[in-house]
């Protein structure tokens, strides 16, 4: 028989969420919908950093407080070109590791 789980990664699922919509916001840029993108990346990187804090594990919002300036649809920052694709790869991979690494214990 197993040992139960004794923690959950709350961060995991928004994580895999906004990584999938930043590889595909390169295909999406010059569309309407790279807003709905910029959207949704904002409020995952915003409750990401919810969740980190939950965790105590404080040196991730200062990161997700900056990816959701950086995305934030109503005062938008006008990037452009390969560095702003990179930055989507890069802010992906960022989702990615700390939905893997924020845990919390179970209650």
């Amino acid at each position: 028989m197993a040992a139960p789980v004794t923690y959950q990664r709350n961060a995991l699922a928004p994580g895999v969420i906004a990584a999938i919509a930043l590889l595909l916001a390169p295909l999406l840029m010059e569309t309407d919908w790279f807003l709905f993108v910029r959207f949704l990346v904002s409020i995952l990187a915003l409750i990401v950093a919810w969740f980190a804090g939950q965790a105590r594990q404080w040196w991730w919002i200062p990161v997700f407080a900056a990816i959701a300036v950086v995305w934030n649809p109503i005062l938008p920052f006008a990037f452009s070109g390969p560095v702003w694709i990179a930055a989507q790869t890069v802010a992906a991979i960022v989702f990615l590791i700390a939905g893997a690494m924020i845990k919390v214990a179970r209650p």
